[in-house]
């Protein structure tokens, strides 16, 4: 075995990743392919270079990202510890200057005796997984030479090159005045039972809680929302990602400027189902189908999107039922190389094919500068873990949403899509539920913090 771990990918969990690993005085050599090589998105040659926002979302212990920022500050984590010393005002949010930020991580890494920085891409992965300890940190614009052998390492279809998933939103915060549980034409009403036996018989499919929802719309209200969707405004995308994106799976927004009926001959088909509160075939339905084990996210079907975050809020929120959602993920539809780790990865980030093989960052299937941070701590205790002690794992507590998101990614999903950080992947509270949102977050809060 190698006397060091190997670490392909300097960006925030590779970087994170480094730091974790040199406290323990071992050894990494991190490679990064800047400044020899840029990939489209990037044009600094700094490490850890923030390529969008330079906001690392909310500080608030009643937000899942200020949770998680919290759980990493009392692990000690490199990058969230100069992100707050290169902070920005921001109201309630951790901003940084990013040209600070970066220059600083680079500075605290290429002066750490146990990390050397080799600046040359790396493509062959086979022979340095043969005799030592490999994280690959490579991030959603992983190099097409480099996806092409994780490619051959994990199987030919657990890649995925592009991203295009629809919204997903607490179960918690559906209104099941207008909701309803059900599969398609086993909600219609029979011929021959009255209003009240079918209510009834509704009932017990719900108590059942089978795995999709349905929300019902009348014609004024689909019609309200067909056109507020046509006339939402939509996220530019950079050329490099517009390349096949839209062949697998269209836009819910553009299937809708085909026609004002489109949607209803597709993913608002009503056939099949009665509305409840009617008895009645409604004129367009919405389904939510279930995705998690525990029944706690549901995402929407058929609603790949590209609209910009804040409209698909403000549409979406118009569909009968979800007008007080709380949205965990929104819609996305953009060049992203990850893995299926739901069916690869474990809860340490270590593919479980090859024991000495982690992952971490974006290409896990976290997503956000602050989830690929946790993602590369966690992988890189593990791998020191292998690296001094064989077969010794570091398993952290599902109500933490470090080890939330860790238990997500991991958890096989036929439907997997990549997460951020949320409150609906928690398990839920002992206690009866709490309708108070923001008491139901700090109890939620307060009980990580106990198990960091």
């Amino acid at each position: 075995m190698k006397d060091y771990i190997t670490i392909i990918g300097g960006g925030l969990a590779g970087c994170e990743a480094a730091y974790q690993i040199a406290k323990r005085k071992i050894k990494v050599k991190l490679y990064e392919m800047k400044p020899q090589k840029y990939s489209p998105a990037h044009h600094n040659a700094n490490l850890a270079e923030i390529v969008c926002s330079n906001s690392f979302k909310s500080n608030a212990l009643t937000n899942a990202c200020g949770l998680l920022k919290e759980e990493l500050r009392r692990l000690d984590s490199l990058l969230i510890r100069i992100a707050d010393e290169t902070k920005v005002p921001a109201g309630q949010a951790l901003a940084v200057d990013r040209e600070d930020f970066a220059q600083r991580v680079t500075k605290e890494i290429k002066e750490n005796p146990y990390i050397d920085v080799i600046e040359q891409e790396v493509i062959e992965i086979k022979e340095k997984i043969k005799d030592g300890i490999v994280i690959i940190a490579t991030g959603p614009l992983t190099s097409d030479g480099l996806a092409n052998q994780i490619q051959e390492i994990t199987g030919h279809n657990e890649l995925y090159f592009y991203d295009a998933a629809a919204p997903i939103l607490e179960k918690d915060s559906i209104d099941f005045e207008i909701a309803f549980y059900g599969d398609r034409y086993h909600q219609e009403k029979k011929k021959e039972e009255s209003i009240e036996q079918w209510k009834q018989r509704l009932e017990r499919q719900e108590r059942s809680e089978q795995s999709y929802i349905n929300l019902p719309m009348n014609q004024e209200e689909y019609e309200k929302f067909w056109k507020q969707l046509v006339e939402a405004q939509v996220i530019t995308l950079h050329e490099f990602e517009k390349r096949d994106i839209f062949e697998g799976c269209m836009p819910i927004e553009i299937m809708a400027k085909r026609g004002i009926d489109t949607l209803r001959f597709g993913p608002l088909k009503p056939v099949g189902f009665d509305d409840p509160r009617t008895g009645k075939r409604p004129y367009a339905l919405v389904q939510l189908r279930q995705d998690d084990q525990q029944a706690r996210i549901y995402n929407m079907v058929g609603f790949q999107t590209n609209l910009k975050f804040a409209e698909q809020k403000r549409v979406f929120s118009l569909i009968p039922g979800l007008q007080y959602a709380e949205f965990v993920k929104y819609g996305v539809m953009h060049r992203n190389t990850y893995l299926n780790s739901s069916q690869l990865l474990d809860e340490t980030y270590q593919l479980k094919t090859v024991p000495n093989l982690f992952f971490a960052g974006q290409i896990t299937g976290v997503e956000g500068y602050v989830e690929s941070i946790s993602s590369g701590l966690v992988a890189a205790l593990n791998a020191g873990d292998v690296f001094a002690f064989g077969d010794k794992k570091h398993y952290f507590s599902p109500y933490t949403i470090i080890g939330a998101l860790a238990n997500y990614i991991s958890t096989p999903n036929t439907k997997f899509q990549p997460m951020n950080a949320n409150f609906g992947i928690l398990p839920q509270l002992e206690e009866n539920r709490i309708k108070d949102k923001k008491k139901r977050y700090q109890k939620l809060a307060q009980r990580s913090l106990e198990n960091v």
